[in-house]
């Protein structure tokens, strides 16, 4: 297969640009074609080195990228990403369906638990913490309130690990089914907790916590071990101790 001219592509990046995904540099694009992403058109302002890149790191997709990756200028390249990625490489993918989403994250029993970002401020922690749960396997990452889990910037903070769990915008009220174990200062120490696998396991905004609704909603709040006078953790940081915890205690597969 041989990739597209760089008229050819600038085209198709026109028509799919409105209602698509940006993938913002060669690591989100790879994970993107690692899980089944659709990706209509992906640029690059070098060619060779996107390609030696794949080699050394990604093998399993570099034949992949040598039949889409259309060479652009690099000024080209530059206008369309809001900032140019160290790679120079962007593409774009086809959203996944809401729908298969949503029946995703309601299918009982769940193997492994959702992920609930209760009204998150930042977009490079939604996009760290979008990875860790696609690190850890889980079913989802469910996000409330104004924060677009699907922002170019949190994408790349992903990197491109949306395609490898299921990622969804719902109101409180709208969460998928399970206990739900809320992350709170005053909880109990998770220490002394086992977390079930179809745990829903919330975590409140960077500044305010956990919002009454989701805390009205909460079956059990639990706390992390923290020395006192320490303010907080970040918030990937809290998901990651708390998945790691989930992971230790509960049915998470062992690695070989």
């Amino acid at each position: 297969m041989t990739a597209p001219g760089p008229d050819d592509a600038l085209d198709v990046w026109r028509r799919h640009v409105d209602a698509c995904v940006l993938l913002d540099g060669f690591h989100a694009l790879k994970h993107a074609l690692r899980f089944g992403a659709e990706v209509p058109v992906a640029v690059t302002g070098d060619r060779a080195a996107a390609l030696a890149l794949a080699e050394e790191l990604a093998p399993d997709v570099r034949a992949a990228l040598a039949g889409m990756l259309a060479e652009v200028p690099q000024e080209t390249y530059a206008s369309l990403v809001p900032r140019p990625h160290p790679t120079a490489v962007a593409a774009l993918a086809a959203r996944p369906s809401r729908a298969a989403g949503l029946r995703k994250l309601a299918d009982m029993p769940r193997s492994t638990p959702v992920v609930v970002l209760d009204n998150p401020r930042n977009l490079g922690n939604a996009g760290a913490v979008i990875r860790l749960a696609a690190g850890f396997g889980a079913t989802g990452v469910v996000t409330t309130g104004t924060l677009d889990p699907w922002h170019p910037t949190v994408v790349r903070g992903g990197a491109g690990l949306h395609y490898a769990t299921t990622v969804e915008r719902l109101a409180v009220e709208e969460l998928p089914p399970g206990p739900l174990f809320a992350l709170d200062p005053e909880g109990d120490d998770i220490r002394g907790v086992e977390l079930p696998d179809d745990a829903l396991l919330a975590f409140g905004s960077e500044r305010s916590g956990l919002s009454r609704e989701l805390r009205a909603r909460a079956d059990h709040l639990l706390a992390l071990p923290m020395r006192p006078q320490v303010s907080s953790y970040n918030l990937a940081t809290s998901v990651a101790m708390t998945l790691y915890h989930w992971s230790a205690t509960g049915g998470a597969p062992r690695l070989r």
